[in-house]
C-alpha cells in the first residue's frame, strides 16, 4: 500500500508513537506509556507455504491479522504497561488492536474521502487528531470519546443521511486496528497522521463531521456517477451487437 503519510504531508518527527517500535510489543508501550491508551493483543499472519493466513487457524477467517484473540477481549484491554507485557509475553507475534470508546472514538470513512477531508480541513483551518489508514481502504480519525454517539445526529443536523455516506462510527464495544498490525496479505495498518505531542488533545467530532460529511458526499456522488456511465456504456454496447 502507497504511504499515505507521504502523500498527505504528515512528516516524522522524533519520538513520535508513528515511529514504529521493532516488535509488537514494544509498540504496543508506546502507545500506553505514550498517549494512555489501552492496547489488547490481537490475531496475527503466519506464513502457510506462502501465504498468508490468520493465526485463529480459520481458513475462512474474514478479518485475518484484525481481530481479537478471545471473545472476552474487552476485559482484556488495557492501560498498564505491566500488564501489556504480560499479555505479550504469552503471544509475542500478536497484533495490537485499540479498544474504542475508552480514551477515544474513530470516525471510519473511505481512503478517497479520508483524504479529501484531511485537504479540506488543511484548508479552512481544522485541525485533525491521529488518522490511521488499513490497507482495505479505509481511514480512521480519533476523536474524543463520545463522538461516535453523537456523529448520526450532528449529520443529520447538517443535511446528510448518514446511511448514504459510508461514514462509520466507532465507539464502545469497538476496536480499530493500530499500526504496524499486518491485515492479511495486504499489507499493515499506517498512520496518515502520526500520533505527536501537537495532537495529543483530540479533537470533538463535531468539528471533523463538516468536512468528513462533505468529503464522504462527493466521493459517494462520484462513484454513483462513475458507476452510472459504466452502466449506459454497457447498455450502448449491447444495444450495438443487438443492431449487427
Amino acid at each position: 500500500m502507497e504511504d499515505i503519510s507521504a502523500r498527505t504531508g504528515a512528516a516524522a518527527a522524533p519520538h513520535e508513537v508513528g515511529q514504529f517500535a521493532e516488535n509488537p510489543l514494544e509498540q504496543a508501550l508506546q502507545y500506553v506509556t505514550e498517549r494512555h491508551w489501552d492496547v489488547l493483543p490481537g490475531a496475527w499472519i503466519e506464513s502457510d507455504s506462502g501465504a498468508a493466513r490468520c493465526s485463529c487457524a480459520d481458513s475462512a477467517c474474514d478479518a485475518p491479522g484484525a481481530h481479537p484473540l478471545r471473545r472476552d477481549w474487552a476485559t482484556q484491554a488495557t492501560g498498564s504497561a505491566s500488564e501489556a507485557r504480560r499479555l505479550w509475553s504469552h503471544h509475542p507475534r500478536a497484533g495490537i488492536l485499540l479498544p474504542t470508546g475508552r480514551t477515544f472514538d474513530v470516525l471510519d470513512v473511505s481512503e478517497a474521502a479520508g483524504c479529501l477531508a484531511l485537504a479540506r480541513m488543511e484548508r479552512i483551518g481544522v485541525a485533525p487528531g491521529p488518522v490511521s489508514a488499513t490497507p482495505l481502504g479505509r481511514m480512521q480519525f480519533f476523536v474524543l470519546p463520545g463522538g461516535a454517539a453523537k456523529a448520526p445526529g450532528v449529520l443529520r443536523r447538517f443535511g446528510w443521511s448518514p446511511a448514504g455516506l459510508g461514514l462509520v462510527p466507532r465507539g464502545e464495544g469497538g476496536w480499530v486496528v493500530a499500526p504496524p498490525t499486518r491485515m492479511g496479505h495486504r499489507g499493515a495498518a499506517q498512520w496518515a497522521r502520526r500520533p505527536t505531542p501537537l495532537n495529543r488533545w483530540l479533537p470533538d467530532a463535531e468539528e471533523l463531521l463538516a468536512p468528513l460529511g462533505y468529503a464522504c458526499g462527493q466521493t459517494s456522488q462520484a462513484q454513483t456517477s462513475q458507476a452510472g456511465r459504466a452502466g449506459a456504456a454497457g447498455r450502448t454496447a449491447r444495444a450495438g451487437q443487438d443492431l449487427r
